[in-house]
């Protein structure tokens, strides 16, 4: 009898289409019955690819990615592709969309810099770049702030909807929150029967203040809904759940929000994915509670000027006093130090026509100066009676949150491990596992900050050999509490915080599969 390659057994033949490219697998599927079986099991299991390349060459480097992205099995359900400062934006997002496909949800950004693995030579790399006025003055900047960091998801059991942040471009440039959440609420209803989704990845430009986004979607979903994502970056996006504005100009878009909706019709055998975040700050708390007392916005230069005075204390402060306090207290080189007021705020929120509702929540902004009259920050929102304390972003606390970020990552791998142990048996293959994690850290960290890599160590130290790929960001956001941050006191216990400044976020993927006896 003659042999064929179906005799060699399905574990073999499973083995050899894994390690075909993507193109190839999908085409492998039309051979025959059994073949296409085993390509659907493989296309239905989660993934996420990730490559880097610094040719300098916008067409080079999204060939290279690209190729590497799709060098084994994945069925792209979504896109991020982030490039240098050099490379032409719309050419870019041109290219790849080309390459990738018009309907699946892809945003391109502008990125501070990436971290992922070359996709030439397998080695892991981090890369930050410069952004300068006039590219072509500087030549020699022009090459070295070109690359791209090309990341492609699978997720199975769950839908991605890709919807903007509208701004209207005339009177008022007001932004469109309601509108948003709306849209988000009517799209997880409509796929998974809940309001709240099960995680929003979100990108903005450089001129929005996503503080007023944040609460309101902190306000909106519930706590378990995970919301990461960066701030302070050109984007495009495209795909085919995208809502487009773009032949109207009464609007443009400030974010966009990448929406991962629970899929209620998902077919029978396919698991949980889920979402774990873990945040590593870099500022500490410095200096006593302050209140703030007279408290002057400046919207026309977004700032806010204030005087406070210290916590059962009488006596009016000024920004200088103030400044004097945290100096003595430090003892250190506060004046060349990154400083920031985390404010403490009591506010009323709602949605729509809904009834407003209370929130609590903390809010970082940057110390400008202090004189003999004021305390300058950056930012508006403060109001008189809010609390707030001086928070320095410090080498030292970035090191030591690294290493907590390490543990808690270590933490998440042995709770894996514990509820396989409970719940599988030695013959039950399919067991929780984490098949991925996107970084987002702050561009004032890495090699200017403290050392390259320390970012990357915690999780790669305790995921070796997942796919990894992260960037630097201008603002990093994470919905959470305040713990991450060291003892919170029973009065903050209550306090969220979204918009962190200083911090690396890591937003982890595990895949829980079906159990055999709902198959």
């Amino acid at each position: 009898m003659e042999a064929t390659i179906d005799s060699i057994g399905d574990d073999l033949l499973h083995n050899i289409l894994s390690r075909l490219p993507a193109l190839a697998c999908a085409n492998a599927a039309c051979v025959s019955r059994s073949w296409n079986l085993i390509i659907t099991s493989l296309l239905s299991s989660p993934n996420l690819s990730s490559a880097l390349s610094l040719n300098p060459s916008l067409q080079g480097a999204v060939d290279e990615a690209v190729d590497k992205v799709l060098s084994r099995p994945i069925r792209p359900q979504f896109v991020i592709a982030s490039i240098g400062p050099s490379f032409s934006l719309q050419q870019a997002h041109q290219l790849i969309t080309g390459k990738l496909g018009s309907r699946i949800p892809t945003i391109t950004l502008v990125s501070h810099g990436i971290f992922g693995r070359n996709a030439v030579s397998d080695e892991f790399e981090e890369v930050q770049w410069e952004f300068i006025e006039n590219d072509n003055a500087h030549p020699n900047h022009r090459n070295e702030n070109r690359g791209i960091l090309l990341t492609v998801g699978f997720l199975p059991g769950l839908k991605v909807s890709l919807i903007p942040l509208l701004s209207e471009t005339q009177g008022t440039q007001a932004l469109m929150i309601d509108e948003l959440v709306l849209k988000i609420r009517e799209c997880s209803s409509s796929v998974s029967g809940f309001a709240s989704p099960l995680s929003i990845l979100l990108f903005s430009d450089q001129e929005t203040d996503m503080k007023p986004v944040l609460q309101k979607l902190d306000y909106a979903f519930c706590p378990e809904t995970v919301i990461v994502g960066e701030g302070g970056s050109q984007f495009l996006y495209q795909g085919e759940t995208a809502v487009f504005h773009s032949n109207n100009e009464e609007y443009s878009s400030a974010a966009v929000a990448l929406a991962f909706l629970r899929d209620r019709g998902k077919p029978p055998g396919v698991g949980e994915t889920q979402f774990h975040v873990v945040l590593a700050p870099g500022i500490s708390q410095i200096g006593p509670t302050y209140k703030a007392v007279a408290v002057r916005e400046r919207p026309r230069d977004y700032s806010t000027w204030l005087t406070a005075k210290r916590e059962a204390q009488f006596e009016n402060l000024d920004g200088l006093t103030m400044l004097d306090q945290i100096y003595d207290e430090f003892g250190g080189d506060l004046y060349c130090s990154a400083l920031y007021v985390g404010v403490a705020k009591r506010r009323k929120c709602s949605i729509g026509m809904e009834r407003a509702s209370w929130i609590y929540l903390q809010e970082f902004h940057e110390v400008l100066r202090g004189d003999e009259e004021y305390l300058y920050v950056n930012g508006v929102g403060i109001r008189s009676g809010d609390s707030f304390r001086f928070y320095l972003a410090n080498a030292d606390v970035t090191r030591d949150s690294c290493n907590n970020a390490s543990n808690n990552l270590r933490c998440l791998k042995r709770d894996l491990d514990y509820q396989n142990d409970g719940h599988t048996t030695s013959k039950h293959v399919n067991k929780k596992s984490v098949f991925g994690c996107i970084m987002f850290s702050c561009c004032g960290r890495g090699e200017y900050f403290v050392k390259p890599d320390i970012d990357c160590s915690p999780f790669m130290e305790n995921f070796p050999g997942i796919t990894f790929s992260g960037t630097f960001s201008a603002g990093e956001i994470a919905h959470g509490d305040l713990s991450s941050y060291g003892p919170v006191s029973e009065e903050h216990s209550s306090l969220r915080c979204c918009l962190h400044v200083y911090s690396t976020v890591y937003l982890v993927m595990s895949y829980a599969p079906a159990s055999p006896l709902t198959l």
